[in-house]
């Protein structure tokens, strides 16, 4: 007897488009926790940390793959090959814009200037949806309580914003 049978792994979780009863659904919801925890180990730790665009199309596609194997819309093994995959890719695409500055801003965006000099760029506010709500309350965190006591401050590329306060 192998020590892989596709008949009895097939009975216990289902087939593709074939109904699947409630026991093979909540196999299949456990193997699919498994299998997201395995990935979460795998992925690199900050892709669930602070987001950037990359990370946050990793996670879609992610939730997404494994929703479809867990429901049995798609084929087990290869979905969750597939996702995987993904995961590889999200590595290698880290590890190259560790390396290109130029691919990191393509891919991950740049920070932007939102304050110099406690000079607020309207402008930048505008174009990047923060509003004066947004900049007070970060201005706040830092324990400010003016703009004007800000030497600088930048929305990050994760959507952070990050307050320099003026020395002295």
């Amino acid at each position: 007897m192998d020590a892989f049978d596709p008949q009895t792994f097939h009975s216990l979780i289902g087939v593709q488009g074939e109904d699947i009863g409630w026991a093979q659904m909540s196999l299949r919801a456990v193997a699919i926790f498994v299998v997201g925890l395995i990935i979460m180990r795998f992925a690199a730790s900050r892709a669930f940390g602070k987001w950037t665009a990359l990370d946050i199309i990793l996670a879609v596609i992610v939730g997404s793959n494994l929703s479809r194997a867990l429901t049995g819309s798609a084929p087990f093994w290869p979905t969750v090959v597939a996702t995987f995959v993904l995961i590889a890719l999200h590595a290698v695409l880290i590890w190259a814009v560790t390396r290109w500055p130029s691919l990191s801003r393509l891919l991950k965006g740049r920070s932007v200037r939102l304050v110099i000099d406690g000079a607020v760029d309207e402008e930048a506010l505008r174009r990047h949806g923060i509003g004066p709500g947004d900049l007070r309350m970060a201005l706040r965190a830092r324990g400010l309580a003016e703009v004007e006591d800000a030497e600088t401050v930048h929305l990050e590329r994760n959507g952070d914003i990050s307050v320099i306060p003026r020395s002295g």
